[in-house]
């Protein structure tokens, strides 16, 4: 996606395929895992629509910070012209920052960090692409800025009752009316017994052990 406007009023859909597109095989290797690990995690207590939205709407994000940066800071101005950004990194770092934010406190094990929070994780990759923006690649740094800031302003929205990716909601022009007798009941009951029962699992078998709806009720008694 070029930061000249003008250059980019000719192919404004690169704001969206930008982000699906990388140069070195190193980079879009470490953007894959990292998009992995932490989408596992998101996935466990969050939807495919909300993971798509986070991803899009992350990337988007970013390309209209670069653009602004780019085309209003006297520092950029010289740089304006011939200056692209390209790759996934912004889109990757919203899902990051989304996923530490939602379970801040959920720890991975690094090699040779050992086991890390999540939250700890994000902040210190926000740092590092806050030190960036002075370095050898600072449209990149900016657009990862962009991504995390997303990331972060989607969950708040979750957690306070709005969820930004209806947007992406497919709307039914039929109405289905359905006998509520009919309808199996999926509530989870997140009362102490059963948690109590869900960290023993945890302790003796693990985290990962925990089926999807065991780590919904986890994650739901978290919030009370």
């Amino acid at each position: 996606m070029p930061s000249n406007l003008q250059t980019l009023a000719y192919k404004p859909w690169t704001i969206i395929t930008y982000m699906f597109l990388q140069r070195e095989v190193f980079h879009i290797l470490f953007n894959l895992l990292w998009l992995y690990w932490m989408g596992m995690i998101f996935m466990d207590f969050l939807n495919k629509r909300q993971f798509i939205f986070t991803y899009l709407a992350g990337g988007i994000t970013g390309a209209l910070l670069y653009l602004l940066a780019y085309n209003t800071l006297p520092a950029f101005s010289g740089l304006s012209q011939n200056s692209i950004l390209l790759g996934s990194s912004a889109s990757v770092m919203a899902v990051v920052v989304a996923t530490a934010t939602l379970v801040p406190d959920f720890t991975i094990r690094l090699l040779l960090f050992g086991t890390v929070k999540l939250k700890y994780l994000a902040i210190a990759y926000f740092v590092l692409d806050i030190i960036g923006m002075g370095g050898g690649n600072p449209g990149g740094s900016i657009a990862h800025i962009g991504g995390a800031v997303l990331g972060f302003i989607f969950i708040k929205h979750l957690n306070s009752g709005r969820d930004l990716s209806k947007i992406l909601k497919k709307r039914s022009k039929l109405k289905v009316v359905q006998n509520k007798s009919n309808i199996r009941s999926e509530a989870i009951h997140t009362d102490q017994e059963t948690i109590d029962k869900i960290l023993d699992k945890i302790s003796q078998s693990g985290y990962d052990s925990l089926n999807k709806i065991e780590k919904e009720a986890l994650f739901k008694a978290s919030k009370k």
